[in-house]
């Protein structure tokens, strides 16, 4: 596999991609947030023409950079193992693409900012490697489709604990005695060089290889797959799942956290606060941000945005 190819005139960017106008209210959020860090880079927004036309106002609004994308789907017959909810997220790989920049930090949407996490932009990735946060493999939802070796007892998170500096904890997990779900990453983000080459080899990847057929997670098996045993493990706080503050409650620490990423099917505008339960805690910094967000759209695009929050209706 090589890298021959790379090209980036500037030093880098942050990137997310948005495809449908029920995640505007995230991606929105995650773009206010993300100014009030002082980031050095820009975060760009990628998308599909699934998209609006208003959506795209509102971001542009913003002065958030937009680029188009086509969809990117492994063949129909393969693809019956992912989530449903997941479907478009095999298009995040085209990030890869990007080769107008030198590394790219791959963003969800359904992200808000804590901290400036810039130090990724320039953090140490040996040559066709990614970087990302490891997954938690706990299944506290005990849901039934996920592998049978997600539990507690396999969760690379199992054993950390507080403090977890250094701010980049590069380490590669290639012992073939830990469990398989050590070497599993969440791909909320994602540090990697784009790559030309490297796309079409995942690209290829993605339409013959038999195992897409066995992929639930979408573009997180794909490339805990397609890069296994070549990606560098960053610590927690740069992907902070909010069920990790439940689950692994020796290792999380509020003021470490860069980003706090909010999985799982339900967002924070789809629970209005004060009945988002045991994550309410973390649900609040999602409303904290979007109140400055409403603060600073003009009266059209804040109602549009609105639009889009179940919350805030009935």
């Amino acid at each position: 596999m090589g890298s021959t190819d790379l090209t980036g005139s500037k030093p880098g960017a942050f990137v997310t991609l948005l495809t449908r106008d029920k995640f505007l209210p995230g991606a929105a959020v995650l773009y206010r947030s993300f100014q009030d860090v002082k980031s050095r880079y820009p975060l760009i927004g990628i998308y599909t023409d699934t998209l609006s036309e208003d959506s795209l106002r509102v971001l542009r609004d913003m002065g958030m950079e937009m680029i188009r994308v086509e969809f990117l789907y492994p063949p129909a017959e393969t693809a019956h193992g992912c989530e449903r909810r997941f479907v478009d997220a095999w298009t995040k790989v085209r990030a890869f693409e990007l080769i107008e920049y030198e590394r790219v930090v791959l963003l969800d949407c359904d992200i808000v900012i804590r901290r400036n996490f810039d130090e990724l932009i320039t953090m140490d990735l040996a040559p066709d490697h990614i970087a990302g946060a490891h997954a938690c493999a706990c299944n506290p939802r005990r849901f039934p489709h996920y592998p049978p070796d997600w539990t507690p007892e396999n969760c690379a998170h199992t054993t950390v604990t507080h403090p977890t500096a250094p701010p980049v904890k590069a380490s590669t997990f290639t012992s073939p005695t830990q469990p398989r779900t050590h070497g599993l990453l969440n791909t909320g983000l994602v540090v990697l060089r784009p790559s030309l080459s490297v796309f079409s080899q995942i690209s290829a990847y993605l339409a013959t290889s038999p195992l897409v057929s066995t992929f639930t997670f979408a573009d997180q098996d794909l490339l805990a797959h397609f890069f296994e045993g070549r990606w560098t493990s960053i610590n927690w706080f740069y992907n902070a799942l909010k069920s990790l503050k439940l689950q692994h409650e020796p290792m999380w620490a509020d003021a470490e956290v860069r980003c706090l990423h909010y999985i799982f099917a339900e967002k924070p505008w789809d629970i209005k606060p004060g009945e988002a339960g045991d994550f309410e805690s973390t649900h609040k910094w999602w409303w904290e941000a979007y109140a400055l967000l409403e603060k600073d759209l003009s009266a059209e695009d804040g109602e549009y945005v609105r639009s889009f929050v179940p919350a805030l209706k009935a």
